[in-house]
């Protein structure tokens, strides 16, 4: 049984996710201690206990430690049972976070998936609906799977109440070799609110096009019905030759609509100055699916403390040869197997 710190490093929750998902796909077990250590409230938080119950469901794994404030939890994978799913958080917890923990085992059980996760689909620190499918999802689909996500009702943080639907149709994933980015094909600015006045998403989006110089068919003010209360999120997308990055920002309480359009914007300019194809948070996505496409490559502009880890986490359960290499023009690649 593997024996993780789940302190190392950034010591948050990827640690765990990442445990989840490659003990499904690979079948080794193991056992974390140190959970969350790295936190305010270290241990499992609703979201976690949602992640590792699921995984439990599709690995039919045996789990002790699987209760609210654990620190340490162990997992013992036994199989993987395709078929319908279903998680509920019970919180404003990150449903996409479940989705990222348990995808590794959908993606090579012995059949198709339907996973139901209730939760949050726009938090912040966790990727929200759009940035999952219209970025990472299509990269996965192009390494050879087959999934697709729906939003059934959006959740906005911090009353949670939204469901999101995964599909997965499960096949052996290609490599990914993402080293350029290629011309830039359009931007499109989104702001999307939930019970709030019409003027936070027009004033959103008067930041933004001022920023990037966009026109109006490029501006989207979209009205959503959330059950459990207001909500705000921005997202820009970015559509280059090779692949489509997104930089999410989602309102809080205290925070101007101006602010969190501003957050936004200030990703995407990082990410277009530096020039590498795959953006900061993409980059922490595409670790754990690379690792089970052996020859998988990308180029970044950093890699963040929390890739890092993700990283080492891969490393204990695929023990493949990994690079990277720091690039004489600035930035990073990234390579495994």
């Amino acid at each position: 049984m593997l024996e993780i710190d789940g302190s190392a490093g950034e010591g948050g929750g990827q640690v765990l996710r990442t445990a989840l998902g490659l003990s499904l796909a690979t079948g080794r077990p193991f056992r974390i201690r140190g959970i969350r250590a790295g936190r305010e409230r270290p241990g499992l938080l609703r979201q976690h206990l949602a992640a590792v119950r699921a995984a439990a469901a599709i690995g039919e794994a045996r789990v002790e430690g699987d209760h609210l404030g654990s620190t340490t939890l162990s997992f013992t994978p036994r199989g993987l049972r395709a078929g319908e799913h279903h998680a509920a958080i019970g919180s404003a917890g990150s449903a996409l976070l479940v989705i990222q923990a348990v995808l590794p085992g959908l993606l090579v059980a012995g059949g198709p998936s339907r996973l139901v996760v209730d939760g949050g689909t726009h938090n912040p620190a966790a990727p929200p609906y759009p940035f999952l499918s219209r970025v990472f999802l299509p990269l996965l689909c192009r390494m050879g799977a087959s999934v697709e996500l729906a939003l059934d009702r959006p959740g906005f943080y911090p009353a949670g109440g939204g469901r999101v639907v995964l599909e997965v149709e499960p096949a052996p994933l290609r490599p990914l070799v993402l080293l350029e980015r290629g011309d830039v094909l359009a931007m499109t600015a989104s702001a999307i609110t939930s019970g709030l006045n019409p003027n936070v998403a027009h004033r959103q989006l008067l930041v933004l096009r001022d920023r990037f110089g966009l026109g109006r068919e490029a501006l989207v003010a979209e009205t959503v019905g959330s059950p459990m209360g207001p909500g705000n999120a921005v997202f820009i997308e970015v559509q280059c030759a090779h692949v489509t990055e997104g930089f999410a920002a989602i309102g809080e309480r205290g925070r101007t609509a101006e602010a969190v359009a501003t957050r936004a914007a200030e990703e995407a300019e990082a990410w277009l100055a530096h020039g590498q194809p795959v953006g900061e948070h993409l980059a922490d996505q595409l670790l754990v699916p690379m690792s089970l496409a052996p020859g998988s490559v990308f180029r970044t502009g950093a890699l963040s403390s929390h890739a890092r880890t993700n990283l080492e986490g891969v490393a204990r359960f695929v023990p493949l040869p990994q690079r990277v290499v720091e690039l004489a023009g600035g930035g990073v690649e990234v390579g495994l197997g």
